[in-house]
């Protein structure tokens, strides 16, 4: 696991970035942190760094959108499992049609998603960091531990260098 403090939404959005070079098709990432925490900032900058049709923006009233590739890549599956009200409600969604050909993003999927696929990134975004400097109440504290074979040999620490 990594722990890295992320000081604006252009930094989220750098860090998605930087997610986007070690992911592929099949990946699956869930995203977790209170409203307003960087979710969506996040993948916006995953999906920049994917080439997909954009704009990604939160899926919270459609629930999931899928952004194709603009250079032949993978695409992004995006989710937001906020008002689901379960397991069913998630499953309905039949995620599992292109979970192999994707890179699945679901905001609101700790505790939640992670029967979809015992290989996953789980990062957690904090919005209140203790002892942020005065002044600096947009720093985020972003954690991402990666969960399964598919991760036990990756070298997350990469994602540190901005």
């Amino acid at each position: 696991m990594i722990e890295l403090d992320i000081p604006d939404a252009e930094a989220m959005q750098e860090l998605g970035g930087r997610v986007a070079g070690i992911v592929s098709a099949g990946d699956l990432l869930l995203l977790g942190g209170g409203l307003g925490a960087g979710k969506t900032t996040f993948t916006q900058g995953l999906g920049a760094g994917l080439g997909v049709r954009g704009p990604v923006t939160s899926p919270t009233f459609v629930i999931a959108r899928v952004h194709p590739s603009l250079r032949g890549g993978v695409p992004l599956v995006h989710v937001d499992a906020y008002r689901l009200g379960g397991w069913d409600e998630l499953e309905d969604l039949d995620l599992e049609a292109t979970l192999d050909e994707a890179v699945t993003v679901v905001e609101w999927g700790e505790d939640f998603a992670e029967g979809l696929a015992g290989e996953r990134l789980e990062i957690h975004i904090d919005r209140s960091v203790h002892g942020a400097p005065e002044g600096r109440a947009d720093l985020r504290r972003v954690r991402i531990a990666g969960v399964g074979p598919r991760w036990n040999d990756a070298d997350l620490r990469g994602l540190l260098v901005a």
